[in-house]
């Protein structure tokens, strides 16, 4: 027998060896330890919105105060002041529509949405209007003889939606009264702190105390169930994380591009456009409808760049820009083109809806959120997550 020398042997092997690991290692793709998680930004999603809520509570509550001092002893200055303070907690409620449409807790079938944020309001459901001074709960003492949070929680929406009792609004409106001056004006409601004095304007000027007192303290109730649902090891937050990773950022992808396009461009401020009418504004009665288009435009950028206030994370814009970066260049582009094209908007709204040289304007910013809410979706679907841009039905 012939046999190969034992060098021959020892080389083949070293070969064989060699030839085995070159083909394993292309068969193993590279780990770059810079991607983006998606867990960290759905994480850092539900710190925000935690953190937002804080905010929006804690500005509630200063607001109550305001009011239960007021209503305590009603004077000129304390009316200012209490409208300075709605309006103060409306800067942090407003971002707080970011987190609405995305299948969360504000939303469901027992949330508070439609106790906090509801419209439009039928002013003449609470209090009186012109033409009828007889007119909403405050001035049925028959029906209603005693004003309290019950009650009111119980009217709110019963028989119409427009039938709202409670919420952000039913105080404006209370603080307020109705802006039946013209757009031209500029000017806000003018309600006199002297409906809330006894023996002031108005009738039934105790019950219309009672009904701030109780408006504002529902108002602390209902936000309070969101920090619930959304702190550290709260119901819905545990929930939310424990979700398969798309399936999460399926749900914040559609609560910003509903948000987008149709909520905000169309619902908020198109209808408003396109009637030019005033009691078609988000908060009619105070004009400050101009700063809830800004704010909620404010939500969803908080949401896409991973960023409120102290919270700072990876974010939407991360993920999307990592996986397709001309897309997620063309999406930043798209915020910040909306954005420019809110703020160019004349203030007050119904002045901007109305004037024929400031009309064209607001268009421009409607086109702008549009455009952003389809660009969301472009991005969901780099993601490899299809998402609608439409309002539920």
């Amino acid at each position: 027998m012939n046999y190969k020398p034992f060098s021959l042997f020892v080389l083949g092997a070293l070969l064989t060896l060699t030839s085995c690991k070159d083909d394993n290692s292309d068969d193993v793709a590279p780990i770059n330890p810079n991607a983006i998680s998606k867990t960290k930004v759905i994480a850092n999603y539900a710190t925000i919105v935690y953190s937002n809520y804080q905010n929006a509570y804690n500005d509630a509550v200063t607001l109550q105060n305001a009011l239960n001092t007021f209503a305590d002893t009603p004077t000129d200055s304390d009316f200012s002041a209490a409208k300075t303070a709605w309006k103060s907690a409306r800067e942090s409620y407003g971002t707080t529509e970011a987190f609405r449409f995305a299948s969360g807790p504000i939303d469901d079938t027992d949330g508070p949405e439609g106790l906090l944020n509801a419209w439009p309001l039928d002013e003449n459901y609470i209090d009186y209007v012109e033409n009828n001074t007889t007119s909403g709960i405050i001035n049925d003492v028959i029906t209603y003889p005693t004003i309290d949070k019950a009650l009111l929680e119980s009217l709110n929406e019963e028989g119409g939606e427009a039938n709202i009792s409670i919420g952000y609004h039913a105080i404006e409106f209370l603080l307020w009264g109705q802006d039946i001056s013209s757009p031209s004006e500029k000017k806000a409601g003018q309600r006199p702190y002297t409906d809330f004095i006894d023996g002031g304007t108005a009738a039934n000027q105790s019950r219309r105390r009672d009904y701030l007192k109780a408006t504002a303290a529902l108002l602390i109730d209902h936000l309070q169930l969101m920090l619930d649902e959304w702190k550290e090891n709260g119901a819905y937050r545990t929930t939310f994380l424990a979700l398969e990773e798309n399936t999460a950022l399926k749900n914040i992808l559609t609560g910003i591009s509903t948000l987008s396009k149709s909520e905000l461009a169309g619902e908020r401020v198109f209808v408003a456009y396109d009637n030019q009418d005033q009691e078609d504004e988000h908060s009619c009665f105070s004009d400050n409808t101009h700063r809830d288009v800004r704010l909620n435009l404010a939500g969803v950028a908080n949401v896409f760049r991973g960023s409120y206030s102290t919270v700072s994370g990876e974010s939407l814009e991360d993920l999307i820009t990592e996986t397709n970066a001309t897309l997620g260049a063309a999406i930043t582009a798209a915020l910040a083109n909306a954005e420019t094209k809110v703020d160019a908007t004349a203030t007050p709204f119904d002045f901007a809806i109305t004037d024929a040289t400031e009309r064209p304007k607001v268009l421009e910013a409607v086109t702008a959120l549009r455009a952003l809410g389809d660009k969301f979706v472009e991005g969901s679907a780099a993601l490899g997550i299809t998402v609608s841009s439409e309002l539920p039905e």
